[in-house]
């Protein structure tokens, strides 16, 4: 296997830049599309909201050993294979209307998002040090971010124009250019592989699991995020079937809600050296406070710009809550910081599938007043574990 030539390092950075957002890309493109592929493939909401689940469930588990793979076999092979397998997976997404086949392929490609990623991730390690490493490491999570706020602007114009299978055309173009400008540019950066070794995997993890404010701090990261999923599971359908509005207005929404998310992720590095808790506390209180008047308001006013309005404001508050949680779960471990970012992930998505789709499967929101009962459920999950987190901190 080559490994990265000193003068491709410039290009192989700009190539990981590019892997980075793939989870992002591959569950948001199509979100404008879920109705037409409803409709297309004859199934009800719920059988194609759960695709985008279980991408997010197979994203979540892949993450638990993705880390100790990409250390055993190097970043660069685990890298070309996902992203070759991205490219047939996505070209049989498109050509089926096999739900169960596209089950199978969504299961894939979340697996093969998790992979990919965390190779990424440790391609920045490898490669810089010092301050160099951090500058490209916070580049790196603003662009994660980016991809969820360009995708489904960019997939509402494309299902307008050619339909729903075009959004997967393009993820298995976008996903061959980058695997052949990778097998011409970049290559191995990892200086010594380790054995994969499942027992001290489940040692770490064992010693995790019972560090109570790392357990409660994933729990809140899935509960954050789930805030999102949850719109992007019945916002589509809501704002194209209910308020009939086009594919391309339902990109545009989701568009400003990942904006919401951004800026949300922004104030929480902005705010990073105020007292931790307190300030986790104050934005779930005001979440909760915004859903309340988003439910009390559905009462008198109930229209695309009314559900906009407070959905980015109670987003901004979960992308708050999201950021300070990472990242202090990621630094909560600081000599297995890679172990615990994948812990952290794998658990947060996994938790972040199973409540959102639930909540969506058990309240079926058709308005914005159902839209505020399923943020409520939300809201108040996060202020039963921040109370859990304060009662333990006082009894100790």
């Amino acid at each position: 296997m080559k490994s990265l030539h000193p003068k491709n390092q410039f290009i192989a950075t700009v190539l990981a830049f590019a892997v980075i957002p793939m989870s992002g890309l591959a569950t948001d493109t199509y979100l404008p599309s879920m109705p037409s592929m409803a409709k297309d493939l004859r199934l009800p909401e719920s059988s194609i909201q759960l695709t985008l689940s279980i991408f997010l469930i197979s994203y979540g588990l892949s993450q638990f050993f993705a880390g100790s793979v990409v250390d055993a076999f190097g970043r660069y092979k685990v890298s070309i294979i996902s992203l070759a397998l991205f490219v047939v997976s996505f070209i049989i997404t498109a050509t089926t209307k096999d739900i169960m086949l596209i089950y199978a392929m969504r299961v894939l490609q979340g697996t093969l998002s998790g992979f990919a990623v965390v190779s990424k991730r440790a391609f920045f390690v490898d490669v810089y040090e010092g301050e160099k490493r951090k500058h490209y490491l916070s580049i790196m999570t603003i662009v994660w971010s980016v991809g969820p706020i360009i995708a489904p602007f960019i997939g509402g114009y494309l299902q307008k124009m050619f339909g729903w299978q075009s959004n997967f055309y393009l993820l298995a173009a976008y996903s061959f250019i980058v695997l052949i400008l990778e097998l011409i540019f970049s290559g191995e950066t990892l200086k010594v592989k380790s054995k994969f070794q499942f027992s001290f995997l489940i040692n770490e993890y064992t010693l995790m699991f019972k560090t109570k404010d790392f357990f409660y701090g994933m729990i809140m990261c899935g509960i954050s995020y789930a805030v999102v999923i949850f719109f992007n599971l019945c916002g589509a359908f809501i704002i194209e079937h209910k308020m009939g509005y086009s594919e391309v207005t339902a990109g545009y929404v989701s568009l400003i809600l990942g904006f919401a998310w951004m800026t949300g992720g922004f104030l929480g590095k902005a705010l990073i050296r105020k007292a931790f808790l307190p300030k986790i506390r104050y934005a779930n209180f005001l979440q909760v406070i915004l859903i309340i008047l988003m439910f009390l308001g559905s009462y008198v006013v109930s229209n695309i710009y009314s559900l906009v309005i407070f959905a980015f404001a109670i987003h901004v508050t979960a992308g708050f809550i999201f950021n300070n949680y990472f990242s202090y779960c990621i630094g909560r471990f600081p000599n297995s910081a890679g172990i615990a970012g994948g812990l952290t992930g794998g658990v947060a998505f996994m938790i972040t599938s199973a409540i959102s789709y639930s909540i969506v499967a058990l309240i079926k929101p058709e308005i914005q007043l159902e839209v505020a009962e399923g943020y409520f459920i939300l809201g108040i999950l996060g202020l039963l574990v921040l109370s859990i987190v304060k009662f333990r901190k006082a009894h100790i």
